[in-house]
């Protein structure tokens, strides 16, 4: 309950903000591309979400950090709603924020985000089978896919698009067998 109230309170309002301006400016893509900066950026430094989720650290300082950071790759508007989520003490849900982005993105584009999780690296052919199989499944008009590797998976792939998963990893086939074998 408490996850969904932050997301319909929170989250949703300033991400359909962004987008709102993105769409009514024509800049989809160019603002869906500092949400991604910024996603990744939030993913890849722990230090960096704890400072701007710290209580103690006066709002000039986050932004100071934020402009140092991101200012000259980010489109002002960009750089306007981090400012307006540090003023409105909004900023430690940046990442939710972004998430939400991504997702309206994907609807406006209707792109399908497919999760593969393979035992190995992927080759570009294998990519691109599986984005053809997942456009299929969707009726997405593209695939974004976001791969992840898991060496216990011995081989095959597993690939989750929404709430669809096709298992077609090995471990998947053993246990189907073992499950097989026992109920008989």
């Amino acid at each position: 309950m408490r996850g969904s109230l932050v997301s319909a309170e929170v989250l949703e309002p300033y991400a359909e903000a962004l987008m709102s301006i993105a769409q009514s400016q024509n800049l989809t893509d160019r603002i869906g591309e500092d949400v991604n900066y910024l996603f990744d950026l939030l993913k890849s430094s722990e230090e960096l979400r704890l400072f701007l989720s710290n209580p103690i650290v006066e709002s000039q300082a986050k932004k100071a950090v934020l402009q140092q950071l991101a200012g000259e790759q980010l489109h002002p508007y960009t750089m306007n709603i981090l400012k307006l989520l540090v003023d409105r003490r909004r900023i430690l849900f940046l990442e939710g924020i972004c998430e939400h982005f991504q997702t309206l993105l994907r609807q406006i584009k209707q792109t399908a985000l497919a999760e593969v999780i393979s035992a190995v690296e992927l080759t570009e052919a294998q990519q691109q089978a599986i984005t053809e199989k997942v456009k299929g499944i969707s009726g997405a008009h593209q695939v974004e896919l976001k791969t992840k590797i898991d060496p216990d998976l011995i081989g095959g792939v597993i690939i989750k698009v929404g709430s669809q998963v096709l298992d077609a990893s090995l471990r998947g086939q053993l246990r189907r067998i073992g499950m097989r074998l026992s109920a008989g």
